[in-house]
């Protein structure tokens, strides 16, 4: 994960590439977390706005979430899908009463953008990436922003959704799993300043809480043929009950007709050897054979140890020992088999 530091800095690799892995103490930056003292830098997530009358009906259109109606300062969630379902983009959605703004994954702004502006066709929408312009606070915050307060977008993780479905092992409210979390949005020329307002952690406290909560992330747990059953993002996402969007056609199969064929898990690893297994590796059933999955994000927990989230097979025995590289691990179940 780590790449290079500057003095106690460590900067991160990967997906979160150019930001503090952490500062010196990780362990720590991840209690000052959880007790709700500090924030992280998540500068290098891509921002882009949609303005014009029709952006909430247009975005509504091509997307998994019912949009229509979203009211100023309420946060939701929403997922661009392929025509076959799987999913392309993951969208941190939230609107100011003119703009609609939109949190992406670092590096996914110009694709986003690219494709929204080839679906407009006589819309009055206009859409723009304004990452160099604004830049992403991560908090441990579940309070919606007010008026006269910085835009932010609050996480609803893990709470299902009234016209959604959870596809987890207990009930639909995910006990022991919540995470208050929001991402604020900060004018690129004062993010220093913002950051200097409080302690900070780094991405690699605010992964291993995330994976703790069992939270998929997109670029970390989906590949190319990931459908959001998987992941358990129907809970959050996906609203079951509007019009028609591009890969709705597998959603509704899915959901109604079949389980998906892989299943999210989170992984407690042992922690006995000095290294941890590659984000990436294969996991194996403890007794040799074919690959049953992979693992997707790997972090160190100061209360769990090492733990990860993976996706394996769905019929992959739920209480089977999986290893990675040598290492052993057990399943927390996440979506049911």
């Amino acid at each position: 994960m780590p790449s290079s530091s500057a003095g106690a800095v460590l900067v991160a690799d990967g997906p979160d590439a150019g930001v503090p892995a952490h500062y010196g103490d990780p362990v720590r930056e991840q209690r000052l977390l959880e007790e709700g003292l500090a924030h992280v830098d998540l500068s290098t997530r891509g921002v882009v706005t949609v303005t014009g009358p029709d952006r909430l009906t247009w975005l509504h259109s091509l997307t998994t979430q019912d949009l229509r109606t979203l009211p100023p300062r309420t946060s939701t969630e929403a997922l661009l899908l392929s025509p076959k379902g799987h999913v392309e983009h993951e969208l941190h959605v939230v609107d100011d009463g003119s703009t609609t703004w939109l949190v992406v994954e670092p590096g996914t702004a110009p694709d986003l953008v690219a494709f929204l502006d080839s679906m407009r066709f006589m819309l009055r929408v206009e859409v723009a990436d304004v990452t160099a312009d604004w830049a992403v606070v991560g908090e441990p915050v579940a309070r919606e922003s007010g008026e006269g307060e910085p835009l932010a977008w609050v996480d609803p993780w893990p709470r299902t959704g009234a016209v959604s479905a959870g596809y987890g092992s207990d009930d639909a409210s995910h006990p022991g799993r919540e995470r208050a979390w929001r991402e604020v949005l900060v004018p690129r020329d004062r993010l220093e300043a913002v950051l200097a307002e409080r302690p900070r952690a780094g991405v690699w406290a605010a992964e291993a809480l995330r994976v703790a909560a069992g939270r998929p992330r997109h670029l970390r747990e989906t590949d190319h043929r990931t459908i959001p059953h998987e992941l358990d993002w129907l809970r959050t996402a996906v609203h079951l009950q509007k019009g028609c969007y591009r890969g709705q056609e597998t959603v509704a199969r899915v959901h109604n007709l079949g389980r998906p064929p892989r299943r999210v898990v989170l992984l407690h690893l042992d922690g006995s050897g000095h290294t941890l297994p590659a984000e990436g590796a294969e996991l194996h059933a403890v007794d040799g054979g074919r690959a049953v999955g992979r693992l997707t994000t790997v972090v160190r927990h100061h209360e769990l140890g090492p733990i990860a989230l993976g996706v394996v097979k769905r019929s992959t025995p739920v209480d089977a020992v999986l290893v990675a590289d040598g290492v052993a691990a057990s399943q927390d179940v996440l979506v049911r088999p």
